[in-house]
């Protein structure tokens, strides 16, 4: 596949498209201080929020007593959840579906419930909340998914967080190929906190019929916490509308998210303003927190009077990954072919209204890129109180490192080398049946082979000259694109400049740059050529899911470049016939334009001229092409891709992980001698973000393998280092540098046959499996030196 069905496509010849070290439209306003999110704006008469949030791991708050905190000078007022107020507010991402949108129970430490206050500065906010006397109920709690197992132990959630009516049996036909999966939230045989859910293909026991051997293996994931380094915060207002009946709802920090404000509080779109774009840094983190939502209901409260709410970091501590437990079997031949996957899993359910992709989600993993069409993928599901996952996981597609960790448990048994194991695997470009090579992995593979300098050796066989053990690991993935959504674009040449207006978000993936590249490139301008206009009410929006949205996205933008481009040359020649100019009553003769006599299609835009294909030589400026302002726009979904269609069953763009490292059999000290991506993402839009997503990703996975562990009481539930400074996220000095091979072969279905990066390379075993490598011995990470000393039976 590659971008075959749009313009320019095929393109051979960038002067601006993939080309490095292009600024972001807004670094500077970000490293200098001046850009402005939610937590930073201050408004004249501004009041201040803060929700009570629950010290226990599951919680009723049964009655408050306000007395005393309304007491103190400078709080404004305390709103109970069971006020009448709280009518007034429609749905919001954190509101559940048959609760308040402020609860009176809370499922988790720290979640919102129950109250909040309004002062005059948050420090009054906080001795309003001590003032508080809570009458609370203290409910069962599950922090120990073994202990949910227990169908004796006390349900947790009531109907009220009953969130099943979402699931049911269900056929699903994609490209042919048809599949049963079978969802049980409400089956006769849920027991207490537990579900099920099993999908299941082929014919596991023709599967097992054909194997030689049965290879088991567990794979554990501990749940990780996601870093939001700008807090979550909005503040909002009313005024009266001059122009309109109604309120106007000024509202800052909720960023991209204008509609859904607009529909929460039943008021237009054109009456809510928004004018700050900057999101802040987020991953796959779709939706907003409370203190985002909940400012304009308090401004009501107060008479319109600005109202800023603002997490703090502990406050903003949730999960990007829940827990998993794996045990596989797969069947195998002697000659290493798998024929059979069994995926038994037990999940932690999270909190209500956690994101429901990490245990509902089986489609996106690495059994599709096997040959094996035998697959069986059985969930245990509990719900628990250990922490709201508002993501969508940055680990996702989940099982591909199932199949990491599985390449390298059969590599150890077979004493073949794991690359081998995976070409004997892997399927061909375009079904589960195809056994052609594919060759963006062929790529991947050698190249990534070659800069290692790889010669795989079994585990626990080879020591550093300075005696530390040394191990090696791979894995693949493909690079798949979303094509989730509907895109537009709009592009307008005005007073000689092309405009392109957009409402952001200015997010971390700098999605607006990569499309102005995309514009200028379509335009025969320069980046710097394209006026980036930012207005909270244009129609264009960058959210489309990352870089591998971007790529979808700039094929809209492409395609409407073209279309501006064809309007312009059209009224270039209109311009050039005229041979008169007017002014009102008084008209004069206009010089004779370089462009008479020619049509549209033979004339061309290239470094800020309109000139002839034949004759170079004739041209007119760009911004002397023609007087006219001239737009144009263009909608609707980009070209299907691979991933999003079949779920890994066809195959374009892939990409290689590779690492070295040493380890210290008598400190338990890992060290990480070389981590290396090659990618092939089809085609670099912008190299600055592809690169950065990158290191982003290996940021990530380091930290959860290396580093992070979210700890637990499992007596009290409540969280032992639930802040970032007891919380151990990786630093600058952590991080290893990370090599970069980057390919491009072309034959994504995005624009100019990219597919995009974005978080496919995040693993939580790639270390793992290369500290195994190492030392014989598999570890559940994170690997500290105290987990490495007892897997190694040294404490």
């Amino acid at each position: 596949m590659a971008d075959l069905t749009g313009a320019n496509g095929q393109r051979e010849n960038f002067r601006v498209v993939g080309k490095p070290n292009i600024p972001g439209l807004t670094s500077y306003a970000m490293a200098t201080g001046i850009a402005k999110f939610g937590s930073d704006f201050n408004v004249p008469g501004m009041l201040f929020a803060k929700m009570l949030r629950s010290p226990y791991s599951h919680s009723r708050v049964l009655s408050i007593d306000t007395a005393a905190a309304l007491a103190i000078p400078g709080v404004v007022d305390v709103v109970l959840w069971n006020d009448p107020i709280f009518k007034e507010i429609g749905s919001g991402p954190l509101s559940g579906k048959k609760s308040s949108y402020l609860p009176n129970e809370a499922h988790c430490e720290g979640a919102e419930v129950g109250a909040v206050v309004i002062a005059e500065s948050e420090g009054l906010c906080d001795e309003a909340l001590q003032a508080l006397i809570v009458e609370w109920e203290q409910l069962p709690f599950i922090v120990d998914l073994k202990k949910g197992l227990d169908p004796d132990f006390p349900t947790i959630r009531g109907p009220e967080w009953d969130e099943s009516d979402t699931y049911g049996p269900t056929s699903v036909t994609s490209e042919g190929h048809t599949w049963m999966a079978t969802h049980y939230p409400e089956d006769p045989r849920k027991v207490g906190n537990v579900s099920w859910t099993t999908k299941i293909e082929g014919d596991l026991e023709a599967g097992w019929a054909e194997a030689d051997f049965i290879l088991e293996y567990d794979v554990n994931l501990h749940d990780v916490v996601s870093l939001l380094p700008n807090p979550q915060a909005s503040v909002a207002w009313w005024t009266d509308n001059m122009y309109k009946p109604g309120k106007t709802l000024r509202i800052e920090g909720a960023v991209g998210r204008r509609g859904m404000i607009a529909n929460m509080y039943k008021v237009p779109d054109d009456n809510v303003i928004q004018e700050g774009l900057f999101q802040g840094g987020k991953y796959c983190d779709w939706g907003l927190r409370m203190a985002q939502e909940i400012t304009p209901l308090l401004s009501k409260r107060v008479g319109g009077r600005p109202v800023r709410c603002c997490n703090t970091r502990e406050e903003n501590f949730d999960m990007c990954v829940n827990e998993r437990h794996a045990h596989i079997k797969l069947g195998v031949t002697k000659d290493g072919l798998i024929t059979a996957v069994e995926d038994n899993s037990l999940l932690d359910h999270g909190a209500p209204n956690s994101s429901e992709m990490t245990v509902y989600d089986r489609d996106w993993n690495g059994y599709y890129s096997l040959k094996c069409e035998n697959i069986v993928q059985k969930y245990t599901v509990v719900d628990s109180n250990r922490g709201f996952m508002h993501t969508c996981g940055q680990f996702v597609p989940y099982s591909w490192d199932m199949v990491t960790v599985g390449i390298a448990v059969l590599a150890e048994k077979l004493n073949k080398d794991p690359t081998d194991l995976a070409r004997l695997n892997i399927h061909g470009p375009d079904s589960q049946k195809d056994t052609r090579p594919v060759p963006s992995f062929e790529a991947c593979l050698e190249e990534g082979k070659r800069l290692m300098n790889w010669n795989w050796h079994k585990a626990g066989t080879k020591r550093l000259p300075d005696g530390r053990l040394h191990g090696a690991s791979f894995r693949y993935q493909m690079c798949p694109r979303h094509a989730f959504m509907k895109y537009f674009c709009k592009l307008e040449y005005r007073g000689g400049v092309v405009h392109f207006p957009t409402q952001g978000p200015i997010a971390g993936w700098f999605g607006t740059e990569c499309f102005t590249m995309i514009a200028a490139e379509e335009l025969g301008l320069n980046f710097e050529d394209i006026c980036v206009d930012y207005d909270y009410r244009a129609e264009h929006t960058d959210e489309a899911g990352g870089s591998d949205g971007v790529t979808g996205h700039g094929w809209i933008v492409k395609e409407c470049a073209n279309l501006l481009k064809k309007k312009i040359l059209e009224s270039a020649v209109k311009e050039a016939q005229i041979e008169v100019m007017r002014f009102g009553p008084m008209e004069m003769p206009k010089p004779p334009s370089p462009l008479k006599g020619y049509t549209a299609d033979e004339l061309d835009i290239m470094d800020g001229k309109v000139f002839v294909k034949a004759d170079p030589s004739v041209f007119v400026p760009f911004s002397q092409a023609t007087s006219e302002t001239i737009s144009a726009d263009y909608g609707g979904n980009s070209p299907k891709s691979a991933w999003a269609t079949t779920f890994g069953r066809r195959f374009d763009t892939m990409n290689t992980s590779w690492c070295e490292v040493a380890v210290d059999d008598e400190t338990g000290e890992v060290e990480i001698l070389k981590y290396m991506v090659v990618a092939d993402p089809g085609k670099v839009i912008r190299r600055t973000s592809l690169e950065s997503q990158i290191d982003q990703v290996v940021f990530f996975s380091q930290g959860c393998q290396l580093l992070e562990e979210y700890i637990m009481d499992p007596e009290t539930g409540v969280k032992l280092n639930g802040n970032m400074v007891d919380y151990r996220k990786p630093t600058t000095l952590d991080v290893p540098v990370v090599d970069k091979e980057i390919l491009e072969l072309r034959s994504g279905d995005g624009a100019y046959g990219a597919s995009g990066i974005a978080h496919n390379l995040a693993n939580s075993h790639l270390i793992i499996t290369a500290i195994h490598n190492a030392t014989g011995v598999w570890v559940d990470p994170p690997a500290t030196p105290d987990r490495m000393l007892k897997a190694l039976g040294k404490c």
